[in-house]
């Protein structure tokens, strides 16, 4: 029978449609004869190329000049940026209805490898630990900007996730507001701390821990499944298990363990599902609220397995053909 299911951290509902379930194999993605060289001589992201793109803001190198080869994960501000550095926070209003302001923030992209077709998955471990670490590193750079009230990293992977360019990269956004999006998920997290008292995301880790149905990946410190109200097949989020209101919380150490989690999720996902587009996002606290009880950061995967319609763009709910659990069998089983 067909469920609907609330994601406890949001109370947002989402359809299980059982009587249109499709087996987790029925997910794989057709192979694409497409194979990228390890170097484009257009690619502004490509070693040799620093003058394509603007002054690095970051880079681990092992040597050579700034602006230059030799580095193996680089930060820069985004060629066609969201957000613009300069300008005032000074909020107008047009015929005293209509509300504006300047576009100030940051957008900045994380350039994962030197290598133009090496994705996340296939990576050496101690890169992936890298390209987190410059996660870290930019957050913490960028949350003491007092401008700045919310920073988000993602990623999107492959055409169908929004990507224009193949050589691997994320991208870091610093805005001056919070979306409303975000204080709603931020508001339902405070209800539950007010009338619980305690983390619902906390809570939900212990619910999952006893249940362990949509576990797929545990280590000493992080935690992976399949949410319970998954919004798409093979949805996945990556929790630190200690309570973590923020981001830039994290340790070098804990970055280390995470960008681990990290890869083997991606690898199983590359290889049972044959590399499909996804997009991961970095939920973590505003600014200002980084040091509160009631927000927990999490990392969620939405593979583009499926492409939301009518239904779910006029209700905000989304309807799910595969059963989490099934899911997160199925990935968790895949040897890698």
């Amino acid at each position: 029978m067909t469920e609907l299911r609330q994601d406890p951290t949001t109370k947002q509902w989402v359809i299980i449609a059982t009587e249109r379930a499709r087996r987790p194999q029925d997910f794989v993605q057709q192979s694409i004869s497409l194979t990228l060289p390890p170097y484009k001589a257009d690619c502004p992201f490509c070693p040799g190329n620093e003058h394509m793109t603007p002054p690095e803001k970051m880079a681990y190198r092992s040597g050579g000049p700034v602006n230059g080869p030799g580095w193996w994960v680089r930060a820069v501000p985004n060629k066609f940026s969201a957000l613009i550095p300069e300008g005032s926070l000074i909020r107008k209003e047009e015929d005293g209805f209509f509300r504006k302001m300047d576009g100030v923030g940051q957008h900045e992209v994380i350039i994962e490898s030197p290598q133009h077709n090496l994705c996340i998955p296939l990576m050496e471990d101690k890169q992936v630990e890298e390209v987190v670490l410059a996660y870290r590193e930019r957050y913490l750079t960028l949350r003491e900007d007092p401008r700045f009230s919310l920073i988000i990293i993602f990623k999107n992977h492959g055409p169908g996730a929004g990507t224009s360019l193949e050589h691997p990269h994320s991208q870091l956004v610093a805005t001056p507001i919070v979306p409303l999006s975000i204080r709603y998920r931020y508001e339902k997290a405070m209800g539950h701390y007010d009338d619980a008292g305690t983390c619902v995301y906390c809570d939900y880790i212990r619910a999952g821990l006893r249940v362990r149905t949509r576990l797929v990946m545990e280590t000493e410190r992080f935690l992976a499944f399949h949410p319970f109200a998954s919004r798409a097949p093979f949805e996945t989020w990556i929790l630190p298990k200690e309570h973590q209101a923020s981001f830039g919380s994290i340790t070098m150490n804990d970055s280390k363990e995470f960008s681990r989690v990290l890869k083997v999720i991606l690898l199983k996902m590359y290889h049972a599902l044959n590399n499909p587009g996804y997009n991961y996002i970095i939920h973590t606290a505003p600014i200002k609220d980084e040091q509160e009880e009631y927000y927990h950061w999490h990392l969620q995967i939405l593979p583009r397995l499926v492409t939301p319609a009518g239904f779910e763009l006029g209700t905000g709910m989304f309807i799910n053909t595969a059963l989490p659990e099934e899911t997160a069998a199925f990935i968790r089983d895949f040897p890698v």
